[in-house]
């Protein structure tokens, strides 16, 4: 009979504890979190031209870009030239932000129409992307 007892209270003993273990699993998904940085991209590679008279901007809540084939993207989604005013007019909080990321090989009437087409659309602040260049 004391085999039986000995027997059970080495099986129960016997459990691996996990604890310690999702410990740290929780502990590094909370540092890969916190360590992230959370940048956002327009979804397409723009060339952005030079201007010397470039400031840093506040982030924008939305991201427009304009390729040099002359489509149009709204945070990385293609869009109609047409439809742009409203897109982002959905997509924006009343103090929300535009920044139009135009390529430097797009035309420039392309980037006008985008410009007032948010404006109709009642986005009233829109910023247009430059690279700061040496003065």
């Amino acid at each position: 009979m004391r085999r039986r007892r000995s027997m059970d209270a080495t099986a129960e003993n016997n459990e691996v504890n996990l604890t310690p273990m999702l410990d740290v699993v929780f502990i590094m998904l909370i540092f890969f979190i916190v360590t992230t940085s959370f940048i956002k991209e327009s979804g397409i590679e723009i060339e952005r031209p030079e201007s010397s008279a470039a400031s840093p901007r506040p982030e924008a809540q939305v991201l427009v870009a304009i390729t040099p084939e002359g489509a149009v993207w709204v945070d990385g989604k293609p869009v109609d030239v047409h439809q742009v005013g409203q897109e982002v007019a959905g997509m924006l909080t009343e103090q929300g932000s535009a920044v139009i990321q135009a390529d430097r090989n797009s035309t420039t009437g392309l980037l006008i129409e985008v410009m007032d087409r948010l404006q109709e659309a009642g986005v009233e602040q829109v910023a247009v992307a430059a690279s700061r260049s040496a003065p």
